[in-house]
């Protein structure tokens, strides 16, 4: 006997009233656990060289194959040279690594994005640009970024080498329920001010665990107003204020950038798609477990001074003093002012850098570089500054070099380099040396992260550490901006 009507309407209404997140994970569970954790399928499993190797050995041990090969996507990033891509490379342990991917994905029949093909770099770079990336599906990859992949409304989780081995051969996770509290960025962003620095102002308001327990879901004027690229760069850092996942409700922005895309849906399934698509975004009536409210007018661009990425300044401000935060964090500020060789109430403004690095999965896309290059067009790296200018993909750096990005790059005098995450992090060749003073728009200025144990790492957007090569120093890239305007 069919429902009654209202009891249909009734159902709609409890659809439309719901987040984006709990429609995702309603739709991708499996079952409640004993433990009270979600049974979720994945519908989307990217893996890269680093986090798979054991993954792919302990399913050899159990003589299991990888259940969905095809919801499987692998790409080298993280330990390839950029200077050299030639093989085999001058790192043996790197030279293995790659070697063992493209042998565990030929094994298991997985599509590999491999070194010399038309669509590698890296993986949360390559995952929107092939229209793999789509709204309203799980994706997990054992790396903690791919939250990146929340900005089209999917609901994306980093995940370590056992449960990249549970994905593998089951296609499902065991995950616990998370709460959703929703940021909204509403008003405009000046002159200047990015995505980036939206989400360092976030993560120096709530803290780097603030979000702990929570999905964020973004939205908001400015947010709305953001370009995919942008919103990536807000979802991407989502894991640095210790949330599990962040995201954006898809919109028109959303369909522009994924249409025609390689794997995105075609013709009449192109339609069917999008028509889902739009009624998973929350509803308006959609209830949170936490709101957060940022006035857009009021963020400038932003500089980390310490350890982590909640802890930063405006370009206008001074570094903190331990007595100037509260009680809790005194130790943490104490021993990232020692580290960081601050002592505390100075400007950020005017810190020497030896080093500059436009790239990574937060900030290494066609946009991000375009930013830069504004700001160095027809100006010159200072001649105690290395600068390295990074695509993130193949794809990327192709559309950079159409554009003659390469050139303004070279011609101030950063290095172009090839594909990869880079100095992000030390698993490659580009490493900072000694105590050096890092520009960087990556997502992580952790103690060793790039590289020296005594390295040192300022967090900021693209355009930012484009203006501190030029200087040598920490500058306000508004004021670098403006003698640029009009210039070829």
């Amino acid at each position: 006997m069919p429902a009654p009507a209202l009891d249909s309407g009734a159902t709609v209404f409890r659809f439309m009233s719901k987040t984006l997140f709990a429609k995702v994970w309603d739709e991708h569970t499996v079952r409640a656990l004993p433990t009270g954790q979600t049974q979720l399928f994945v519908g989307l499993h990217l893996v890269h060289e680093v986090t798979s190797p054991q993954a792919f050995d302990m399913l050899r041990l159990r003589g299991l194959p990888v259940a969905f090969p095809e919801r499987t996507v692998a790409t080298v990033d993280h330990i390839v040279p950029t200077a050299s891509q030639e093989r085999p490379f001058a790192d043996p342990m790197a030279e293995e690594m790659l070697a063992t991917l493209e042998r565990n994905c030929s094994e298991f029949g997985i599509r590999l994005h491999a070194l010399g093909s038309a669509a590698p770099g890296i993986v949360h770079v390559i995952g929107p640009e092939l229209g793999l990336t789509r709204p309203g599906t799980t994706i997990a990859c054992g790396d903690s970024h791919t939250s990146t992949h929340g900005a089209f409304g999917a609901i994306a989780f980093g995940i370590g080498t056992s449960q990249v081995r549970d994905v593998l051969a089951s296609q499902c996770l065991a995950l616990d329920p998370l709460r959703v509290r929703r940021i909204d960025v509403d008003g405009a962003l000046g002159t200047g001010v990015t995505a980036k620095d939206v989400i360092l102002e976030i993560l120096r308001r709530l803290g780097v665990n603030g979000g702990v327990g929570f999905a964020y879901e973004y939205g908001g004027s400015a947010v709305d107003a953001m370009s995919m690229e942008e919103r990536m760069t807000l979802c991407n850092m989502s894991i640095e204020g210790g949330a599990r996942a962040g995201y954006v409700n898809p919109d028109e922005t959303t369909f522009a950038y994924l249409k025609g895309r390689p794997f995105a849906p075609k013709g009449e399934a192109w339609d069917a798609a999008v028509e889902r698509w739009r009624s998973l975004a929350s509803g308006p009536g959609a209830a949170y477990d936490d709101r957060f409210r940022l006035d857009a007018s009021f963020v400038e661009p932003t500089v980390t001074w310490g350890i982590n990425p909640g802890q930063s300044v405006p370009v206008s401000g001074r570094v903190p003093l331990p007595a100037d935060v509260p009680d809790g964090e005194r130790a943490s500020v104490a021993e990232a002012l020692e580290y960081m060789g601050f002592s505390g109430g100075e400007p950020i403004a005017g810190t020497r850098i030896d080093v500059a690095f436009v790239g990574s999965c937060t900030n290494g896309r066609l946009s991000d570089l375009r930013a830069a290059a504004e700001v160095i067009r027809g100006r010159s790296v200072a001649p105690h500054v290395k600068a390295l200018a990074v695509p993130g993909s193949v794809a990327v750096k192709a559309a950079a070099e159409q554009e003659g990005l390469d050139e303004v790059f070279r011609a101030a005098g950063f290095e172009w380099r090839n594909a990869g995450c880079s100095m992000c992090l030390a698993m490659n060749p580009d490493r900072l040396e000694g105590r050096q003073v890092c520009a960087s728009s990556s997502n992580r200025n952790f103690k060793g992260r790039q590289g020296s144990p005594t390295g040192r790492t300022l967090l900021m957007s693209p355009a930012m550490v484009a203006a501190a090569a030029v200087a040598g120093e920490v500058v306000d890239v508004r004021k670098a901006l403006s003698p640029m305007r009009g210039k070829p």
